[in-house]
């Protein structure tokens, strides 16, 4: 127990700071910290299709960032079932243990909602520029079908990661943050300011 709560300490200041700087890359982009000024922004494109490189990137590392802050696999270092046993889960049972998982989920889903306010328009819908029949077919599907159904694509995403990828050692997953992901994250930061001061992502979709 006491290794997985060390771990987990790490892991989540550490990946923090790259989805903190994925964050920042689109804010400034739209201009604003208010979520809904940011998806405002997005009436005339997606940031992940407008902020060209540098919002691909950021939304890449936002979404490993965010697999690692909710203790997905191939990030589940601190309840690793083969090394700890369920880490510092050990320490619970009944209706805490069951709290603690559900947590996880309710994690899940707030990293996917996030990820799809600032980077696929939240409750808006996707348009094609000059399709004007595909886009007004778009416009009658509901805005919460719109959000629930980008945010469980996501999801989809982050189980597709459990699925798929092993489970990394810890010195593998410090040295993912430390020496690739924060330096990709400062330099895409510089790159996304050059953009945003030439106004290269201001165009119609």
């Amino acid at each position: 127990s006491l290794l997985g709560g060390i771990r987990a300490g790490a892991q989540i200041i550490s990946y923090e700071l790259s989805a903190s700087l994925a964050i920042l890359v689109i804010i400034i982009f739209s201009g604003t910290l208010q979520i809904s000024e940011i998806i405002e922004s997005q009436r005339e494109g997606w940031w992940i299709w407008r902020g060209h490189l540098p919002a691909i990137i950021a939304f890449i590392m936002f979404i490993i960032a965010g697999t690692a802050e909710t203790n997905r696999t191939p990030f589940d270092l601190p309840e690793a079932e083969a090394e700890l046993t369920a880490g510092y889960h050990t320490e619970y049972s009944g209706i805490r243990f069951a709290m603690f998982f559900l947590s996880e989920f309710l994690f899940m889903f707030l990293v996917c909602a996030i990820a799809a306010v600032l980077f696929l328009g939240g409750w808006l819908p996707f348009y094609i520029g000059g399709f004007d029949t595909f886009n007004s077919v778009m416009s009658w599907i509901p805005p919460v079908v719109w959000f629930f159904g980008k945010t469980g694509l996501l999801i989809f995403v982050l189980m597709w990661f459990r699925w798929t990828f092993p489970r990394l050692r810890i010195d593998q997953l410090m040295r993912l943050e430390w020496k690739v992901l924060m330096p990709i994250g400062l330099l895409n930061l510089l790159l996304a300011s050059i953009v945003a001061l030439s106004g290269l992502y201001i165009f119609s979709a």
